[in-house]
C-alpha cells in the first residue's frame, strides 16, 4: 500500500550535526585521495617543472587538515541555513512529498519536490549575488571614479589614442560606473530568477526520470521510525538500492547535460561519481547515526 508523506520540518539540529560530520569525513576521505594521487605524481616525476617543490608536504599534506575542517565547518552554515530556509518555505510553498511503500520510495511528486527545493536554491543565489555586488560593483565604481582624476585622464588618454590606432576603444568612467550599476543589479535580480528557473527544470527532470524510468530498475530506500505523533526518524539507508537509484537519475541527467555541452562521456562519470558519493553518504549516516543523532523530521 502507497502511502503519502510530507515532509513538514526539519529539526535543525541533528541534521546540520549529521550533514556536517558526514561531509567532514567525506574531506578526509577525499584528502587522503589527493594525498596518494600526488605521491604517485611525486614519485614518477610527471611534472618536472615542479623543481625542488614538494607536493606531498607542500601541499598533500596540509589538504589533510584543511579540507575536512572546511568541509566540516562549510556544511555546518550550508544545511543549518538550507533546513532553516526549508522549514520556514513550507507553510507558504508546501514540504517535498514521498509516495512510500515499506521503505521504498516509489514516486516523488514534481511540483511539491521542484518547487520548494528551487525556492532554496534562488533564495542561496540572491544571498551570492549580494556579496558579488558588494564587491564588484564599487570595485567597477570605484575605478571608473579614478579615470576621471586629473592624472589618471592623462595616461587613459595615451591608452586611448593607442587603442584608437588598432580600431578598439576604452570605456569611460561613466561607462564603468554605470557597468558596476548593472552587474549589481545582474547578480541580485538576475542571478536568483535564473537559479530558480533552472533549478526547478533540474529537480523537475530529477523526480520525472526516477518516477518513470528509475524505479523500474532500483528505488531509494529510506527506513522511517516514528518517534511520536508526526515526529520521525530516519534510523538507517539501505546502501546498495539508494546508490544505484541516485546514479541512474544523474546518469540520466548527463546525458542531457552532456549532450547540451558536447560532453558525451559526462554520463559514465556521473553514474560512477553518485554511485560512490550516495553509497559512501549511505554507509556513513548509518554507521553514525548510533553515535550522534539519526535526523529527525515530520512527517504528515
Amino acid at each position: 500500500m502507497v502511502d503519502i508523506k510530507e515532509i513538514k520540518s526539519l529539526k535543525l539540529t541533528p541534521f546540520t550535526k549529521m550533514s556536517a560530520s558526514i561531509y567532514g569525513i567525506l574531506g578526509f576521505i577525499g584528502a587522503i585521495v589527493m594525498l596518494i594521487s600526488l605521491i604517485i605524481v611525486q614519485a614518477t616525476g610527471l611534472i618536472p617543472q615542479l623543481g625542488q617543490f614538494n607536493l606531498v608536504t607542500g601541499l598533500g599534506v596540509p589538504l589533510i587538515i584543511l579540507l575536512p575542517i572546511g568541509a566540516f565547518f562549510g556544511t555546518i552554515v550550508a544545511s543549518f541555513f538550507s533546513a532553516l530556509l526549508y522549514n520556514i518555505l513550507v507553510p507558504r510553498l508546501g514540504g517535498v512529498k514521498l509516495e512510500l511503500e515499506g521503505n521504498e520510495v516509489q514516486k516523488i511528486p514534481v511540483i511539491s519536490f521542484s518547487l520548494i527545493l528551487s525556492a532554496i536554491g534562488a533564495i542561496w543565489a540572491f544571498i551570492a549575488g549580494l556579496v558579488l555586488a558588494a564587491v564588484f560593483s564599487p570595485l567597477l565604481s570605484f575605478i571608473g571614479a579614478i579615470a576621471t582624476m586629473p592624472e589618471a585622464a592623462n595616461i587613459t588618454a595615451n591608452i586611448t589614442s593607442q587603442m584608437a590606432a588598432t580600431g578598439s576603444t576604452m570605456p569611460t568612467g561613466a561607462e564603468m560606473g554605470a557597468a558596476g550599476i548593472i552587474l549589481g543589479l545582474v547578480l541580485v535580480i538576475g542571478l536568483p530568477i535564473m537559479a530558480f528557473v533552472f533549478g526547478f527544470i533540474w529537480n523537475a527532470l530529477f523526480a520525472l526520470f526516477y518516477n518513470y524510468i528509475v524505479t523500474k530498475v532500483a528505488k531509494i530506500n529510506l527506513e522511517f521510525s516514528e518517534i511520536s505523533g508526526t515526529l520521525h526518524e530516519l534510523k538507517h539507508i539501505p546502501v546498495i538500492p539508494t546508490a544505484l537509484a541516485v546514479a541512474l537519475v544523474y546518469t540520466l541527467l548527463g546525458i542531457i547535460s552532456g549532450i547540451m555541452s558536447g560532453n558525451y562521456g559526462e554520463f559514465i562519470s556521473n553514474f560512477i561519481t553518485y554511485f560512490i558519493e550516495t553509497a559512501l553518504i549511505a554507509i556513513l549516516y548509518n554507521y553514525l547515526a548510533p553515535k550522534i543523532g539519526s535526523i529527525k523530521l515530520n512527517l504528515e
